[in-house]
């Protein structure tokens, strides 16, 4: 097997050894001397995410996610880690795998090379490390999600009950149910279904996502706002989640809290208009003065004997 040095790393993938340092620091990758060709293949995909900007942070979350849902010890060589719109991904096993939100998703780079659908656009079920999907489950699950891809409502609402009837623990049926009663605005039915979720399964980052999104719907914003905040413990990185607890806490009138998660939002997600629009928010709130002067002081100042000498130390522009 050929193997590399260090400095063959940096030289081959044109990196310096600082940007290497950093990543193994991020525990993105494992410090070591000697790198195979396999290693470096990795490398090559974290130069690229973070020359695209993706925060390592979202990296080291979407690493420790599909470790813990595809129970793989390291899923940059067992998997390929690719950025699928807003968020990142890993392919495995002809499967697109989205593993903070522990869904399946149509793969369509796949798609444009003629290699056919690898996934559903729905949440799929994943296995979890050491268990296994009866294939009753399995076999309606898929059933239901291509009904309701066919606009067969009621088909699919049934094999979701079905489903249920067989495992009252299984999340993503309640997840996707909830779904179609959200979409035909039956909103204490679909609150109902997700809360049952996230009793079945209190790690399913996407049942309490999904359950602030209806308690919005139905304006009971505190409750709202704690769903969204249990996202995000649950998945830091979690982008979509920010984006709407700084909605909520915004409609609430807690300016601090919403510019906080508006800009945990473009630190995940620079791109795109949901972006721009996170970045207008942030610029309005900071041109509060009270506000402004709040969150950029770097450090605390001693008031000063006179008010007319009172100066703000360390002021950063808006990013």
């Amino acid at each position: 097997m050929t193997s590399y040095s260090r400095q063959d790393v940096l030289r081959i993938l044109q990196i310096s050894s600082r940007q290497l340092q950093g990543w193994e620091r991020a525990d993105l990758i494992p410090q070591q001397q000697i790198y195979s060709f396999q290693d470096l293949g990795q490398l090559r995909t974290l130069r690229i995410l973070r020359e695209e900007a993706v925060p390592a942070a979202s990296i080291r979350h979407s690493i420790l996610a599909m470790k813990a849902v595809a129970g793989m010890a390291n899923p940059l060589l067992e998997a390929t880690l690719v950025r699928t719109g807003t968020r990142l991904a890993f392919r495995h096993q002809g499967a697109m795998v989205d593993p903070i939100r522990r869904q399946l998703i149509f793969d369509f780079e796949r798609l444009e090379r003629g290699g056919g659908p690898s996934a559903s656009s729905e949440p799929y079920p994943l296995r979890l490390p050491g268990k296994s999907l009866p294939q009753a489950i399995q076999d309606r699950f898929l059933a239901a999600v291509q009904a309701e891809e066919a606009g067969e409502k009621l088909r699919a609402m049934g094999l979701y009950e079905e489903i249920l009837n067989l495992d009252r623990a299984y999340a993503p049926a309640y997840i996707n149910l909830g779904t179609i009663y959200f979409h035909l605005r039956q909103y204490a039915k679909a609150e109902e279904l997700y809360r049952q979720a996230t009793e079945a399964d209190p790690g399913y980052v996407l049942a309490f996502f999904d359950l602030g999104n209806v308690l919005d719907e139905l304006e009971r914003l505190g409750e709202s706002v704690a769903a969204y905040r249990q996202a995000i413990a649950l998945s830091p990185s979690y982008a979509d989640a920010h984006y709407n607890l700084a909605l909520a806490y915004e409609r609430r009138g807690e300016l601090r809290p919403a510019l906080r998660h508006w800009q945990a939002y473009v630190r995940l997600d620079g791109r795109g208009p949901w972006a721009e629009h996170a970045h207008d928010q942030i610029h309005k709130l900071l041109s509060r003065d009270k506000l402004s002067i709040a969150w950029r002081a770097d450090r605390f100042v001693l008031p000063c004997a006179s008010p007319a000498a009172l100066t703000l130390v360390g002021a950063k522009p808006a990013k």
